[in-house]
């Protein structure tokens, strides 16, 4: 199912459960798929226009009113865009405003540059307040949404709009800040978030294949992060691979790296976005060009491999 789709009837039945939940758009209801939202409940959907700045500014108002305000925009105009609004408005202001990012990073695809966002999730981390999540599929956004209604803060979302490989299945159980592990291993940690969690996957059973036993957690809530599982892992592994559809600044990497270096020094690399420009293409050419596929997967891992541990 298309993620934008699970996203919508989720959140159609929380809003039927919890008059307080608002939905707020500029101009993108229908790209973002909460357009049957709005025959449903006419009263609590409002679309802005392309106002990103105004839509964050009402969303922190009804907040501030006792309303659960969801936003929805491209990542780009969600996240930076309305960056001052957000620090401003909603952070400094602690309101409880739920900030959705579609389609970040490479998942952009075809929109191209001006709709890629590198640095929504260093921005996002950079804010007082804020929790993040890095969403992979239809079945995660599903078990996510409850906890993301009763989180009372502001909150950064971000996940692609349509089909994805699915990772979990339906028993799948979403804990908020919790890491999820997808394999137990002792040779060496990949920690994956969003999208990237599915060619860490792939990459992580092609090395078991050659012998390498992976340690693969899944990270959903990289704000705030679940230090215990990536130390724990990293005291059994002694090396440390991080994969992000971000810029290898101020993400999950960066998130990692300052958990580990405080409490666990350990050997680390990332397969991240190295400051390039974005660009337009198709999914799978995207992760070729930015080096984020799973064969870049199991090349940087194989390089943090050969390397002395600390």
């Amino acid at each position: 199912m298309e993620m934008r789709k699970s996203y919508v009837n989720r959140l159609a039945q929380l809003m039927r459960q919890n008059d307080k939940i608002f939905v707020l758009d500029s101009d993108l209801a229908s790209a973002g798929g909460t357009k049957p939202l709005y025959a449903e409940f006419p009263d609590r959907c409002i679309d802005v226009g392309i106002a990103e700045a105004n839509m964050t500014c009402i969303a922190a108002g009804l907040a501030a009113e006792g309303f659960i305000p969801f936003i929805h925009s491209f990542a780009p105009f969600s996240a930076r865009r309305a960056f001052d609004q957000i620090a401003v408005s909603v952070c400094y202001s602690e309101q409880n405003v739920k900030i959705i990012g579609f389609d970040p990073g490479i998942t952009a695809t075809t929109n191209g540059g001006t709709h890629m966002s590198f640095e929504d999730v260093a921005a996002m981390r950079a804010l007082c307040n804020v929790a993040v999540l890095d969403i992979v599929d239809d079945v995660q956004i599903a078990k996510a949404l409850p906890d993301i209604v009763n989180y009372n803060g502001p909150m950064y979302i971000r996940f692609m709009r349509k089909q994805t490989e699915r990772v979990f299945d339906e028993d799948y159980e979403f804990t908020f800040g919790k890491a999820d592990k997808l394999f137990d291993g002792d040779d060496i940690t990949i920690v994956a978030s969003g999208m990237s969690l599915i060619d860490a996957r792939a990459a992580a059973a092609a090395l078991r294949e050659r012998g390498v036993s992976v340690d693969l957690l899944g990270i959903h809530t990289v704000k705030p992060l679940d230090e215990q599982a990536i130390i724990d892992s990293a005291r059994k592994t002694g090396r440390v691979l991080t994969v992000e559809n971000h810029s290898i600044h101020g993400g999950l990497y960066s998130a990692v790296c300052e958990v580990l270096s405080a409490q666990c020094p350990t050997l680390c690399d990332a397969v991240a976005v190295r400051d390039k420009i974005t660009q337009v293409g198709s999914l799978d050419a995207l992760k070729r060009d930015y080096g984020l596929s799973a064969d870049d997967i199991i090349a940087r891992a194989e390089g943090l491999l050969a390397k002395r541990r600390v």
